[in-house]
């Protein structure tokens, strides 16, 4: 069977802009993370809040490839960038003084992508 990748024409662009970025940036994070969205829809994670609490930094930037969903608390303040957010997850990313922007805001907000960690 042959691999056609992903078929939402939003997350092509996406994955072209990450590779641009990484190219003209060096940044090797955006290019992982296009690497991980390549791949098909049912093998893209879904991480919890409780992952996402045990393994970031505060003040950092968690990448999260795929959905992030509402299970677990949050007690660290970080900027958490994802494909998509479960309205679950969103409050609580908000009560805990957290952020939730897209992955195109993430290339823009920290183009060199400096303290970042994805998470899968």
């Amino acid at each position: 069977m042959r691999r056609t990748g992903p078929t939402s024409i939003l997350t092509r662009k996406l994955i072209v802009r990450l590779r641009k970025k990484a190219r003209d940036t060096g940044a090797a994070a955006w290019l992982r993370v296009a690497e991980l969205l390549e791949k098909p829809t049912r093998t893209r994670p879904a991480v919890n809040l409780s992952k996402i609490n045990r393994h970031a930094v505060e003040g950092e930037m968690i990448l999260v490839p795929g959905k992030v969903l509402g299970s677990g608390i949050l007690e660290k303040k970080v900027t958490i960038a994802a494909l998509g957010f479960s309205e679950k997850a969103l409050l609580k990313i908000k009560a805990s003084g957290s952020r939730a922007i897209t992955l195109e805001a993430a290339m823009d907000e920290n183009p060199t992508a400096k303290r970042t960690r994805i998470i899968i």
